[in-house]
């Protein structure tokens, strides 16, 4: 099951969930034979340079072009400051950073190429958070955009030497790695050798760490990518997802670069800056979720979206109105993904010309999915079940920890409700678990008590998710203030302000109510189901 790994630090490969706890891996398509020795960065960028086409656009910003020779340069430059500079050995984990931006790219391809293991963060994570993770990841190094240094360094994890880049001082990552050579031999790590760990919320509101091999990075491009989105060398993508959420990593680095495309990176991509990106630059495929689709609708009357042609949506359901009302606007069918971190990407999809609006799609080749019962029994067509999932990708927790809860009998579980149609689609109906979902965020309401529970005023906190025309579905607090504490809009907003402090802001209850006490059950346990009717009545 698992090759030799090139690991000289063995954390991964030791913390690996027991094979017995493993989802079934299927690998149908021939495209999904990959040999077992694999460093995924020869087939991502290497390639593209040793082949004479480094002059190619690969990453585009307001400001500059780099061609895949250069982003190839600066990795190989960084490698040998990992390597020489900073001690990393094969299997070491580096944290990374910063907003989406070519030197991130850069350093997460150094990190590959090195052996080492890449963790990569969102900007949006705050100092508790960041502890967290490197408590779980234990990393060597973490490499950091300037800009975003004082919630990282306030984290202090054990261990890791803090390196800034794009800050210009003497300490610079850019600076330091300039000196160095711009050819670096990558290491020949196994197609099964760890090469990424993925957070993803949990619904404790404790991360879970997702582990994926050098093979699966390539295997989500050679499935949804190439049999659904099909893009090939004159393509331009853009989107809104950080690279450190699995939906961006995909659609704006793997995806691109495995058909030799480019990428227009926005640090900001909220709907008007990236519909404003897609008329100012040739971009032909958009990554993002359907909260800015339904945002953009308005906007499309004062002109067109240039020269797109797919567009992408993921992370929360797409309505058929929206879906609809694009389609009108644009003439483009989006495809609406369902995918995980566990999964790493998206497994049921179909291609724009296949898409039906309010259903999600069938299931993407190299996958198989079915819908079952509580006992893991597959439904026939009609009845609502749970969704279960087979691929080349799969869940492997770090440690195994909850494995349990997302493996069941060799399927991946993916705490979604749905329907199968006679014609192969799946039709969304729910999320079987407590995960709140808005605007394309998985937001797990007991992380958001908690902020609100280490606020001096909070007696009690109980956090749900209620339906909302606009982002889907929004964070809802319900509060009970300790004794003497008035009820004021101001409060409210206080609270509200603490939380954007202590957690990423885009957990915050948008919503917050005081009470004087919660719904329980005659044991005391928090009646949440009872929170959320009373607040979509």
């Amino acid at each position: 099951m698992l090759g030799r790994s090139a690991h000289v630090d063995t954390f991964t490969r030791d913390h690996l969930p027991p094979p017995e706890t493993w989802p079934e891996l299927i690998f149908t398509l021939p495209e999904l034979r990959y040999p077992e020795v694999l460093n995924c960065a020869d087939a991502l960028l290497d390639r593209w340079v040793e082949s004479g086409q480094g002059d190619r656009p690969c990453l585009v910003t307001e400001g500059e072009t780099w061609s895949y020779a250069r982003v190839w340069a600066c990795a190989n430059q960084v490698a040998h400051l990992l390597v020489e500079d900073l001690g990393l050995v094969p299997g070491n984990r580096v944290l990374l950073r910063g907003p989406n931006h070519p030197w991130l790219i850069a350093c997460w391809f150094a990190v590959l190429k090195a052996g080492g293991v890449v963790v990569t963060t969102v900007p949006m994570l705050r100092a508790g958070e960041l502890r967290t993770i490197g408590e779980m990841a234990a990393p060597a190094v973490a490499l950091c955009d300037a800009r975003h240094l004082d919630d990282l360094e306030a984290a202090a994890i054990p261990g890791a030497t803090v390196v800034p880049y794009g800050g210009g001082g003497m300490d610079d990552l850019a600076r330091r790695a300039a000196r160095l050579p711009e050819w670096f031999p990558n290491v020949r790590t196994a197609a099964t050798d760890v090469c990424m760990l993925a957070f993803t919320s949990g619904t404790t509101g404790r991360p879970k760490a997702t582990m994926h091999f050098h093979r699966d990075v390539l295997a989500i491009a050679d499935t949804f990518s190439r049999r659904v989105l099909r893009p090939g060398p004159g393509d331009l993508f853009t989107g809104s997802p950080p690279l450190g959420f699995t939906f961006g990593l995909g659609g704006l680095l793997v995806f691109p670069m495995r058909a030799g495309a480019a990428t227009l990176l926005l640090e900001r991509a909220g709907p008007e800056q990236l519909l404003e990106a897609i008329r100012r630059h040739p971009v032909t495929t958009l990554f993002t979720a359907p909260t800015a689709i339904r945002a953009m609708l308005p906007m499309l009357e004062e002109g067109g979206v240039g020269r797109l042609r797919s567009c992408v949506t993921a992370g929360e359901t797409l309505p058929a109105a929206t879906w609809t009302a694009f389609h009108d606007r644009t003439g483009i069918r989006i495809i609406d993904g369902l995918g995980s971190t566990e999964m790493l990407h998206i497994f049921v999809a179909s291609p724009p010309e296949e898409t039906r609006p309010g259903l999600t799609g069938r299931v993407v080749p190299g996958y198989v999915a079915e819908v079952q019962d509580e006992e893991g029994r597959p439904l026939p067509d009609g009845e609502e079940g749970y969704l279960a999932v087979k691929g080349p990708t799969g869940c492997r927790y770090l440690r195994g920890d909850r494995q349990g809860e997302y493996v069941r009998r060799g399927w991946n579980l993916t705490g979604d409700v749905y329907v199968r149609e006679p014609d192969g689609f799946f039709r969304y109906r729910a999320r079987a678990d407590d995960m709140i979902i808005s605007a394309g965020y998985n937001i797990a309401g007991p992380e958001v008590e908690e902020a609100l529970l280490r606020h001096p005023d909070v007696a009690e906190a109980a956090v749900v998710g209620l339906p909302d025309e606009e982002r889907g579905m929004v964070v809802a607090a319900y509060v009970v203030l300790r004794p003497g504490r008035p009820r004021t809009p101001d409060r409210a907003r206080a609270l509200q302000d603490f939380v954007k402090a202590e957690i990423a802001p885009y957990k915050y209850p948008r919503r917050l109510e005081f009470v004087d006490e919660l719904p329980r059950s005659p044991t005391g346990k928090l009646q949440r189901f009872r929170l959320r009717h009373q607040g979509s009545g």
